[in-house]
């Protein structure tokens, strides 16, 4: 029967929401509360021309929903709602304004910007109090009725457990653009992801999972195309259930499926950053391209008695308000179908904060986490909160639920103080590297919540973080204006003149001491470590700390730059470091430690010491000026010994000999970060006879002994 000789749609069901195809015909359902009308809208294969519509012939419970008989996989739709248009009362309800499905598996076409996918009249002297009564259709991408089998045989999730995770972030286009070795087609998409020799790299640096930016569908937005740059990042979400057209070389969701099915294959997991805070349409004088025009008033946080206005607290806009719940619903939604047919392995939550809002603010436990929590799927996955965001109280570190780690910036800002040689930060260094107790050790929760990292796709790569005391945005066309000032960096030339490149060997030597040490500080804390692509070879943005709207070279990886023998020694030390992660239970232990237990006698589990062998004293961690310390921590080992690891760290511009403490004999330096190719060997003995190390400066050094266990632990 051909769609054209179709007088009304069937009424269909309120359940599942989206276009759901049965092998009979799709099911259509839609929620929204105060529009008076839906209609549903067919498109040519093209998504050109409208060539039906039909207004959904029932609503249950705020549902509006129905059934169009023989419709197959591939149809192109959108949606028109009629009500008022009355913003002062929070309605935006504009029926010339074609509206992308929330639930939308798949978009066709892309957006194309003209003044007619605003709802209100641009330029009117009364702002968007007039509705503009221009089809924005041709402009606007259509939603694709999907058919989502794929054969996933024997799929298995890594299941990583968290104290052996390590994470690597990195960008699905900015990672393969620059592969020559890749088909032009492949190169930004999902089947780049699937490359073994992607994979093979990321084996080389023994990482366990991935952390994709986000990949759900987003605008560019119009002032970036305007200015010749393009959202590269894509914190600025279209659709919370369609993959990123341009991501899609074959244009096929099957395409997502392979990639995540041979990373599990190779034991790495699939983490996916998502942006439930906001959506792409902006404040009130933003387009109108679903939520808005489907019912304003139920999908954002308004101000209350100020309906006109949104509550702004992630500094996009707008909020999406989770309170509502059918707006959680679609929330959970969207979290299961991309853990359930995708078979990710986890999600991070951009400015999480937001996400734990309620009326009084934020809260750990409010609905959303509530229902996370205790959802069946949701609840296994791995879960990662940015827990902060722009509002009142929205610097929320270590105040996320147990069950979600944290991304941990303290550990960020100390770490790049101490090692830039800043005074006064060895006290808050020793909390750092133990899984920031102070931050977490509450509620039964463990060190890997804390997410520790020195640098993220945000803010300077480690290269540009050791070679610019300042930012160098001027790509961005912002006039510098955006973007951090303070990056606690430094170039480390000798009057601090020197930004950037340089040939000068003895600033690059430095340089690499300082990016070295940063590196093993990280992956030699407690905590899950993250590090960010392209840090492992020294990837630069040239002093960009805002790359945002970099969709080029600036953001983009160089594999050739992997290849050079001269980025080696980053590399060796990520690799050896992450191997040493997984050999050494002391590096990962699940437990805070504070010192009160004693896996072998008069030894505790946790103990800090300076270069003398002596430990610290209270004069000592208040000295501003300490910028060495020695860290001794000591837990059981498979073979029935007690295995002990002495981290020493010498922030300072001069060599430091460290004097191991008890054990004392039998140390072995295990790693240097001022050699990296060093591997096992024992210490020298000083003048007296006793086993000396020499730490080189801005180094890092790990050495290791064991002691027979004598006799029970004392608790």
């Amino acid at each position: 029967m051909a769609i054209a000789t179709i007088d009304r749609l069937l009424p269909g069901k309120p359940y599942p929401l989206g276009a759901h195809w049965d092998g009979l015909g799709i099911n259509f359902a839609l929620f929204s509360a105060h529009a008076t009308r839906i209609d549903l809208c067919l498109f040519s294969s093209n998504g050109h021309k409208e060539v039906q519509r039909w207004p959904l012939p029932e609503c249950t419970d705020e549902v509006w929903h129905g059934y169009l008989p023989h419709a197959q996989p591939g149809t192109l739709y959108g949606y028109r709602a009629f009500g008022p248009y009355e913003p002062v009362r929070g309605h935006r309800f504009n029926p010339h304004k074609l509206l992308l499905d929330p639930y939308a598996r798949l978009l066709s076409g892309p957006v194309r910007w003209s003044d007619a996918l605003f709802g209100y009249r641009l330029n009117s002297p009364r702002a968007d109090l007039t509705p503009d009564r221009r089809d924005s259709a041709p402009g606007m991408p259509k939603a694709v009725v999907v058919d989502n089998s794929f054969q996933w045989d024997d799929d298995r999730p890594p299941a990583v457990p968290w104290p052996m995770t390590s994470i690597y972030e990195m960008h699905v286009r900015g990672v393969s653009m620059l592969r020559e070795n890749l088909l032009p087609h492949m190169r930004g998409t999902f089947f780049a992801l699937a490359d073994p020799r992607f994979i093979d790299h990321l084996h080389r640096l023994s990482v366990t999972a991935i952390e994709l930016l986000p990949v759900h569908a987003f605008l560019q937005d119009r002032f970036l195309v305007e200015r010749g740059l393009r959202n590269y990042w894509g914190y600025n979400t279209m659709a919370y259930f369609a993959p990123e057209p341009q991501y899609l070389a074959s244009r096929q969701l099957n395409e997502v499926k392979v990639a995540v099915r041979r990373l599990h294959a190779a034991g790495i997991e699939v983490i996916l950053d998502v942006v439930y805070n906001h959506t792409c349409e902006g404040s009130e004088l933003g387009p109108t391209v679903s939520w808005r025009g489907l019912d304003n008033a139920s999908y954002y946080r308004l101000i209350p008695g100020d309906e006109r206005h949104y509550v702004n607290v992630t500094g996009c806009g707008n909020t999406l308000n989770l309170s509502h719940p059918r707006v959680l619903q679609m929330v959970m939604d969207s979290l299961r179908y991309w853990a359930e047919c995708y078979h990710v392995d986890g999600f991070r939550f951009d400015l999480g904060t937001t996400l734990g809002r309620e009326s009084h603010g934020f809260d750990p436990g409010s609905g959303f986490f509530d229902a996370i929590l205790q959802d069946p799927v949701l609840s296994r996955v791995k879960l990662i909160s940015e827990p902060w965001d722009l509002g009142p109280g929205g610097y929320q570190v270590g105040n996320q639920p147990a069950g979600f780690a944290e991304w941990n910036d303290k550990f960020r800002d100390n770490a790049r103080r101490f090692w830039r040689g800043d005074a006064g930060q060895r006290g808050e260094l020793a909390a750092r590297l133990t899984g920031s107790a102070d931050l977490f050790d509450h509620h039964h929760r463990k060190p890997w919540a804390s997410v520790n990292f020195i640098t993220a796709h945000d803010g300077f790569t480690l290269a540009d973080l050791v070679s610019y005391r300042q930012k160098r945005n001027e790509a961005n066309q912002e006039d510098h204006r955006d973007g951090a000032d303070d990056n606690a960096s430094a170039n480390w030339s000798p009057d601090g003149s020197i930004d950037g490149p340089t040939d000068d060997d003895a600033i690059l030597e430095t340089r690499g001491r300082v990016a070295r040490a940063l590196m093993a500080t990280l992956l030699l804390a407690q905590g899950t470590p993250m590090i960010t692509a392209g840090d492992e070879w020294g990837r630069s943005q040239r002093g960009n700390n805002n790359a945002y709207c970099q969709d080029n070279e600036i953001s983009w990886l160089d594999w050739t730059e992997a290849a050079d023998p001269a980025n080696a020694p980053m590399q060796q030390l990520v690799s050896r470091l992450m191997a040493l992660r997984k050999q050494l239970p002391v590096l990962t232990e699940s437990r805070f430690v504070h010192g009160r237990s004693r896996p072998a006698p008069g030894l505790e589990d946790i103990a800090w010491f300076g270069p003398d062998g002596n430990e610290l004293t209270s004069e000592q961690w208040g000295d501003p000026e300490g910028r060495t310390l020695a860290l001794r921590r000591a837990a059981h080992s498979a073979d029935d010994e007690v295995e002990v690891v002495l981290l020493c760290l010498n922030a300072s511009g001069d060599d430091v000999a460290f004097h191991p403490p008890e054990p004392g004999e039998d140390w072995r330096l295990l790693f240097d970060s001022a050699a990296p190719d060093l591997d096992d060997e024992p210490l020298p003995d000083d003048a007296d006879g006793n086993p000396v190390c020499n730490v080189a400066a801005h180094a890092v050094v790990l050495l290791i002994a064991a002691v027979p266990r004598d006799e029970e632990p004392t608790p």
